[in-house]
């Protein structure tokens, strides 16, 4: 498959592949350089619960869920 880099320096991944592996709008990618002329794109992994939270509040269920403040566990 071929692409073209437009004048905005953007390439589109063609139709295929992104149906191939999942790939919806806003996903982020890391473009790394190989050699010259040569690149990979490496999907970056959202965080694990990335948009739980917002899957949680828009539950049809009047107050199913509930956000509550509290403290990072990070620290842990």
């Amino acid at each position: 498959m071929t692409t073209t880099v437009s004048s905005k320096g953007q390439i589109v991944l063609p139709a295929e592949l992104r149906m191939q592996d999942d790939i919806e709008p806003g996903q982020e990618f890391e473009v790394q350089r190989i050699d010259r002329g040569e690149y990979r794109l490496v999907r970056r992994k959202p965080p694990a619960n990335d948009g739980v939270v917002d899957w949680l509040l828009a539950c049809p269920e009047k107050d199913f869920f509930t956000p509550i403040e509290s403290e990072s566990t990070d620290t842990l």
